[in-house]
């Protein structure tokens, strides 16, 4: 056989099809939820110290725990949620992540 008589088959593609969409995971969040035990203050030191944040956003973090009885601390995938809920636990605060709506 020469090469110009051998014919190769184009590559075969496997294509899959499913009848369920695909929801992409959406980022998932940080709450921390106001408690009776933590001082306002250490809700801020805790903020600055573990997530770095300024001053500032530290405190309206603080204040939307306390005045709106939760707040969104961080976003992002799963597994970083997870860490920072239980760090967060870890310092005493009530912390847990979901799925952001």
């Amino acid at each position: 056989m020469t090469a110009a008589t051998l014919s190769l088959a184009p590559a075969e593609q496997e294509v899959t099809s499913t009848d369920e969409a695909v929801a992409p995971d959406v980022p998932w969040v940080t709450i921390v939820w106001n408690d009776p035990v933590n001082l306002m203050t250490y809700v801020t030191w805790v903020f600055e110290t573990y997530f770095g944040y300024a001053r500032p956003k530290a405190e309206k973090l603080m204040m939307d725990v306390h005045v709106k009885g939760r707040a969104v601390v961080s976003n992002g995938p799963r597994e970083s949620m997870e860490r920072d809920a239980e760090a967060l636990q870890g310092y005493g605060l009530w912390a847990t992540f979901e799925k952001d709506s």
